[in-house]
C-alpha cells in the first residue's frame, strides 16, 4: 500500500473519485466528484464534478484539474497516480502533454493516501443535508 511518507511534496499527484456513492441533485441528476491531490501532503489541489452517465472526466476536465494543481504548486509533478480503469486512459493522454508519467494502480493501494479525503467529503455531504445515493 502506498503511503504519503513515500513521496516528496509535488513529486506525485493522485487523481481519484472522491465520493463513495453518486451525489444526487434534484435539478441536474447524479454526479461523481473527481479530485486531484498531492500524494505527500494530501492537499486537495482541485476537483471536478462529472455526471454519472460518463465513465471518466473528459480531456478538458482533466486538463482543468491539472491546471488547478499547477496554480497551487507552480509546477507539475513527475508522476500522476490513478486507479486502474477509465480514468487512467484519459489521464495518460493529458498528462503526457506535461511530461507527467501516469501510473495506474489498484485502488486499494491508494487508500492510505485518499481515505481521509473520502471520509471528510462523506462527512461534509452529510453535514450539508446532502445525500449520496
Amino acid at each position: 500500500m502506498l503511503h504519503p511518507s513515500q513521496f516528496q511534496v509535488n513529486e506525485a499527484w493522485v487523481a481519484f473519485q472522491l465520493n463513495d456513492r453518486p451525489i444526487e441533485t434534484m435539478r441536474d441528476g447524479s454526479f461523481n466528484c473527481v479530485a486531484l491531490m498531492d500524494a505527500a501532503s494530501c492537499l486537495i489541489l482541485g476537483n471536478t464534478f462529472i455526471p454519472t452517465t460518463v465513465a471518466a472526466p473528459s480531456s478538458i476536465e482533466l486538463r482543468r484539474l491539472l491546471e488547478a494543481g499547477w496554480e497551487h504548486k507552480r509546477q507539475y509533478p513527475t508522476t500522476l497516480l490513478v486507479p486502474k480503469g477509465q480514468l487512467a486512459a484519459v489521464a495518460s493522454t493529458e498528462a503526457t502533454l506535461h511530461d507527467i508519467e501516469v501510473i495506474p494502480v489498484e485502488e486499494d493501494q491508494l487508500l492510505s493516501l485518499i481515505g481521509d479525503a473520502r471520509q471528510g467529503f462523506r462527512e461534509f455531504i452529510r453535514g450539508r443535508g446532502g445525500r449520496e445515493a
